[in-house]
């Protein structure tokens, strides 16, 4: 963020001598400031947007491999009771009241193990991972998207400066259209208005 702000700062104190030094009358310079102090300000907004994002991005990143993690313990602990079950089914006398009472419970673990609003079993456990991963994936695209806002703003800025220096109005105004269109796009992924992620 420091390298945009700077090169705005360069070019309002360019353009403020300019404007000292320059035609009297000569508004230009003056005017190229100002669009570039608004495109200043809507590059910190747009790179603390992409901060943000970044941020969501990690916390659901890890937040998925834990539930994930999670799952796979279930998953482990339910196998091992079905196993156990299935080995004790297996043994000679399994119509033994006591033999047959442990593989009762251990088809019941089992079963709670896969499904079970109380204790989150593995279908939500998975449904879970799932959503924490929609979420990382919604997060890691906004961070794109408020990457090439940034972009952009800086672009404007850049031919901002040049348009001072060339004395070029033409730069100004492609500079301000791409500005104007980088911030609205930001606004735009700010509100969440933007499709897809």
């Amino acid at each position: 963020m420091s390298d945009g702000v700077d090169n705005a700062k360069e070019t309002i104190e360019h353009a403020h001598h300019a404007a000292l030094h320059g035609t009297p009358g000569d508004t230009f310079p003056r005017n190229v400031a100002m669009l570039v102090a608004v495109l200043a300000g809507a590059l910190a907004v747009a790179e603390i947007g992409e901060k943000s994002a970044q941020n969501a991005y990690l916390t659901f990143h890890v937040a998925a491999s834990d539930d994930w993690a999670f799952f796979q313990a279930k998953n482990i602990r339910a196998n091992l009771y079905s196993l156990h079950a299935d080995l004790l089914e297996s043994l000679p006398g399994n119509t033994d009241q006591a033999l047959r009472r442990k593989i009762d419970a251990a088809r019941s673990e089992a079963k709670r193990l896969d499904d079970d609003e109380a204790t989150k079993g593995r279908k939500q456990a998975a449904e879970k991972a799932h959503a924490s991963e929609e979420a990382r994936d919604h997060a890691f695209h906004r961070y794109h998207l408020y990457e090439l806002v940034a972009g952009t703003l800086q672009i404007g800025i850049v031919l901002s400066s040049v348009s001072i220096v060339a004395r070029m109005k033409a730069l100004a105004i492609v500079a301000g259209v791409s500005g104007g269109a980088a911030a609205v796009a930001g606004l735009v992924v700010a509100l969440g208005l933007f499709g897809g992620g």
